[in-house]
């Protein structure tokens, strides 16, 4: 695999991951939280439409799926999407570090297996 198409997945699985936190934080405002818990299904709609945290990460994540795009025109997806799992262990990562989220030993651990599967896919 070229050091190019290596860099594409990393930005595609990056955008993916970063994308999970702006949609979280969009999602855990006070008004879409009201309206989860109320049923107001219109207002709820109308809050996620509306919040600049959950359409950023919206843009985000169609900007890494246009990346993900330009992987799978040149890998074969049986190569490529094993890489998606790289978003499992940046997301926890990042989900420990933006939003304080416990990281326990088995997660850890599952995000080693994880990691030590996309090597073996990506270097056989």
């Amino acid at each position: 695999m070229s050091r190019l198409i290596f860099t594409l997945i990393l930005i595609s699985v990056s955008c993916s991951a970063c994308a999970q936190m702006l949609l979280k934080r969009g999602m855990v405002d006070e008004g879409i939280q009201r309206a989860l818990h109320s049923m107001n299904l219109p207002a709820l709609a109308t809050g996620v439409a509306l919040n600049p945290w959950v359409l950023g990460g919206l843009m985000l994540y169609f900007g890494g799926a246009v990346v993900w795009l330009g992987v799978l025109a040149r890998v074969d997806v049986s190569t490529a999407y094993p890489f998606v799992a790289l978003g499992l262990i940046v997301t926890v990562v990042l989900g420990g570090l933006v939003f304080n989220e416990q990281i326990s030993a088995w997660k850890i651990v599952g995000s080693c297996i994880v990691a030590l599967g996309v090597y073996i896919v990506g270097t056989k």
